[in-house]
């Protein structure tokens, strides 16, 4: 429609035009001002820790297709499980620590494909090299290794449903830390809330695990004495999880 051809609007007589925009911003401080002092009086939510996810740091280890294949094979040999991946269904996290005592040392070692001579016991029923999904340094940092539901070789009948957490140190020249008790606590914590997890245990608790249907061993007798990480650091860890109803492995 051309300018000349629109229409004229034009205040009846009389009558006096009265803006609304005044009326609109008044209302609209108004609504703030309600707002403002129910945000004032209305007390503060409380920030809920447990909720939160722990800080973790990526640091992957080698997973070459030779690795992959050497964890299928083990998966096959051990566990009856004939997969085209590695992925496992966590319902169990397994706590340890590494009787050595720096991040680096543990991170090389678990970063080789095979497994050292060294460790026949280990070597006689697998090539593969032992790992974890998570290690947890002594000041409390947390470090993801490789992919959380992947199979990692840390826990005798349990590797295809167990998360592994590794913790640099030892029972007797580096004791595991109070940072560290803390760090495995959140870990958990995230973990159970992102996986259907059922059991938690210390690695020196995995021959109670026999008693459940969680437990597989195709190979007769092989199994190895543990403990890591100890009796005290696991009543620590669960002292700060008692919410959660983790169930501990069954009693002897």
């Amino acid at each position: 429609m051309s300018r000349g051809c629109s229409p004229r609007f034009t205040s009846p007589p009389n009558h006096r035009v009265v803006s609304a925009r005044p009326l609109v911003s008044a209302l609209g401080l108004l609504v703030a001002a309600l707002a403002a002092v129910s945000a004032a009086t209305q007390a503060p939510t409380p920030a809920n820790p447990s909720s939160e996810q722990p800080r973790i740091l990526d640091k992957p280890i080698q997973f070459d297709q030779e690795r992959i294949r050497l964890t299928q094979e083990y998966m096959r040999r051990h566990y009856g499980l004939e997969q085209n991946d590695i992925t496992i269904k966590p319902q169990a996290i397994v706590l340890h620590y590494t009787a050595i005592n720096s991040f680096l040392s543990t991170w090389n070692y678990f970063n080789r494909t095979r497994i050292e001579a060294e460790r026949p016991e280990l070597q006689r029923e697998s090539e593969l090299n032992v790992s974890a999904q998570f290690l947890v340094d002594r000041d409390g940092t947390i470090y993801r290794l490789m992919p959380e539901n992947w199979m990692a070789r840390h826990c005798i009948g349990l590797n295809h449903v167990a998360i592994g957490v590794e913790n640099v140190g030892d029972d007797k020249d580096f004791p595991l830390t109070a940072a560290q008790v803390d760090a495995n606590a959140a870990l958990v914590r995230y973990l159970a809330a992102k996986y259907p997890i059922i059991y938690l245990l210390g690695h020196q608790e995995y021959r109670r695990m026999e008693k459940t249907p969680l437990f597989k061993e195709a190979i007769a007798g092989y199994r190895t004495g543990k403990s890591d990480p100890g009796e005290d650091f696991m009543r620590r860890v669960r002292a700060q999880l008692i919410d959660l109803d983790l169930k501990p492995p069954p009693n002897p």
